[in-house]
């Protein structure tokens, strides 16, 4: 179990970065993408991110 932990918390990393970079294409602040200035990609990016967060607290907390 303790692999599927690092595992999982290598994971999380990934997907509140990657979450965070589609944030700022979203909100036009990260130009060069056709998500752009497109706001459907902020609420995925946050989705990402927010998902990303929970999966590492979610795995890490004490039993």
């Amino acid at each position: 179990m303790i692999i599927l932990r690092y595992l999982a918390t290598l994971l999380s990393g990934p997907c509140v970065f990657i979450g965070a970079i589609w944030i700022l294409q979203g909100i036009n602040v990260l130009p060069g993408s056709f998500m752009t200035g497109d706001i459907k990609w902020t609420y995925i990016g946050l989705g990402l991110a927010a998902l990303g967060v929970a999966l590492a607290v979610w795995v890490n907390r004490r039993r």
